[in-house]
């Protein structure tokens, strides 16, 4: 009897995979929601990053009565040590906080500034020495100061729970006892070392076992970096900006030929901003603007939202075209018109009016857009993580960090335990572009976290890395949960999209796109749609490009409690308690 009820089961899987609404959303090509598992689902506190053991390690500060603030620092300090192909203290961070008692949503610039005593003139000379006709990645010259650890400090300032000593526990301890090397890191990290090695410092020493990148579950150790963290958790920030970290830097700088210099360190500030928002559908959706490209999602979504998403359905013909072109719009804009608000008065209300976005969306036709620049007179890949926590008092962090090209420079001073970031590339050389290269600026960045508030309340806490995928990373997560009804789990596994081709931000000034560019699909694409959209234009290819991971927390105000999600195409982890 039991045999034939397991036989009948058996038979009847497929119709009830047909008739139960639920069952019937794991075929992502027909255009519905498709997971890869469940959103978690906590009470009192929520973590997600891409490696789990740093989740891991955030949870365990709420758990000792921490905050999210407290969280972010801590599980950042582990995404330092545990993925250095994405992140650590020789980059720069930018952070969305939702603050539970004031009811406000806070923006921290934590990025670093080019050195003082580098002119454009000696700039340029240096170039002309190199033959190179833009800033090289692995060169001294892309170095600009690191803003991560400030970042951590001026957070924790205004916002922190518990010591930085607290903060710091568990990432010390990895740093001296080490940790398993998950996957997709250990994949990345093989092939940065292999070209890495050779540079001048200690990254082979710092980085490497035995000259080679670790093994997937080998066990890596960065005491250098552990020393760093106790110096940070028993003197505070300044011994990185004003005391023995930095007297090194300056001493490495000047004896291999670099340019920053104590009093770069002794300078730098972070910034508390005021975020760039819109309203996309009764949602509140919040960038951080100035020298990073969050501003792209907010004109995004204006122009879109002049049309019927959720009615064309997702990842149909119609639906993806618009998005491609919605993209295009926005990141000509994006390339003259997005940099250090200390040098360069962007306008912001322009490109975020509801007129600018009627002018741009009246381009949209029928077919791909071939020739196109900004709309608005002047007055690339990277490696990155994005972390964010919640906590039980209602605190929510959005935090996205980087050291841009995967390990930065990979220029590593010697007891330090970590490689300086390549932000400097990212400079314009055109004297009449806003991000032109200047002393003591601030470079464009990729880097972006979001965040959004439903009816005034704190509703999501999101953001992928990805170099230039970021903004359309945002897009695609926020219209997937707003206007195509997946849950954050299934906003994050869905077919993902990138358009390549737009003009960047480290162009001249006149620079436009000239062609359809390129739209990259994966796999899981639906062909009668990729056969639509080269008939309107578009040059398609499936594959052949990065797009990105993604972490998200969602708060349920109805039941009280958090919904966690994280990237299912590599290592992460969301978990809650």
């Amino acid at each position: 009897m039991k045999t034939g009820h397991f036989i009948n089961v058996v038979f009847l899987f497929p119709l009830l995979l047909l008739s139960d609404p639920l069952l019937a959303q794991i075929d992502r090509e027909s255009g519905k929601a498709f997971a890869t598992r469940s959103e978690v689902i906590g009470q009192r506190g929520m973590v997600a990053a891409s490696q789990p053991l740093a989740t891991q390690v955030g949870l365990d500060v709420l758990r000792r009565g921490g905050n999210a603030i407290d969280a972010a620092i801590a599980t950042n300090a582990a995404m330092g040590l545990m993925e250095p192909t994405g992140n650590g203290i020789g980059g720069d961070l930018f952070a969305l906080i939702w603050h539970e008692h004031s009811g406000q949503v806070y923006a921290l610039n934590a990025s670093g500034r080019s050195p003082l005593n580098l002119s454009y003139d000696e700039l340029m000379e240096k170039l002309d020495q190199l033959d190179a006709g833009s800033i090289p990645p692995y060169d001294l010259l892309s170095v600009s100061v690191p803003g991560t650890v400030d970042g951590w400090f001026e957070m924790h300032e205004r916002f922190g729970s518990l010591s930085i000593e607290d903060i710091l526990k568990e990432p010390i301890w990895y740093s001296e006892e080490g940790f398993p090397v998950s996957e997709v890191i250990s994949m990345y990290w093989k092939s940065s070392a292999s070209f890495l090695k050779d540079q001048p410092g200690a990254f082979e020493e710092t980085f490497t076992i035995d000259g080679r990148g670790p093994e997937k579950g080998e066990i890596f150790r960065n005491p250098d970096l552990g020393n760093t963290f106790r110096l940070l958790a028993e003197q505070g920030r300044d011994v990185f900006y004003k005391g023995e970290i930095a007297e090194k830097i300056d001493a490495w700088m000047q004896e291999n030929g670099g340019y920053l210099r104590l009093q770069d360190f002794e300078n730098h500030t972070s910034e508390w901003v005021d975020p760039v928002s819109i309203n996309y559908r009764g949602y509140d959706i919040y960038q951080i603007g100035g020298n990073n490209q969050g501003t792209a999602v907010l004109q995004m979504l204006k122009i879109l939202e002049g049309f019927d998403l959720s009615a064309k359905g997702f990842a149909g013909e119609e639906t993806l075209h618009l998005m491609i072109e919605a993209k295009k719009l926005a990141y000509e804009d994006r390339a003259k018109h997005y940099a250090d608000s200390d040098f360069y008065d962007q306008p912001t209300e322009r490109l975020l009016s509801g007129e600018y976005a009627a002018e741009r969306r009246e381009l949209i036709g029928e077919t791909a857009m071939s020739n196109l620049s900004t709309g608005v007179d002047v007055m690339e890949e990277g490696d990155t993580i994005y972390l964010t926590t919640a906590d039980k008092e209602g605190n929510m962090v959005s935090l996205i960090q980087s050291n841009f090209r995967g390990m930065g420079t990979g220029f590593v001073v010697p007891g330090t335990g970590f490689s300086f970031q390549n932000r400097g590339e990212l400079f314009s050389l055109d004297t009449g572009h806003p991000n032109v290269y200047e002393p003591g600026k601030r470079p464009f960045h990729t880097i972006i976290p979001g965040f959004a508030l439903k009816d005034g309340k704190p509703w999501f806490s999101f953001g992928n890395m990805g170099g230039a995928y970021q903004p359309v990373g945002h897009l695609s997560i926020l219209t997937n949960v707003i206007d195509f009804g997946m849950n954050i789990q299934e906003a994050g596994d869905a077919l993902r999209w990138m358009h390549n081709g737009s003009t960047e931000p480290t162009d001249d000034m006149d620079a436009r796109i000239e062609s359809t560019g390129t739209v990259h699909l994966e796999s899981s694409v639906n062909y009668k749609v990729v056969r639509g959209l080269r008939s309107r234009g578009h040059t398609v290819r499936i594959g052949e490009s990065f797009f990105g991971r993604y972490q998200g927390i969602m708060k349920d105000h109805d039941n009280g409690v958090y919904l966690g999600a994280s990237e299912s195409r590599v290592d992460g982890q969301a978990a809650g308690y």
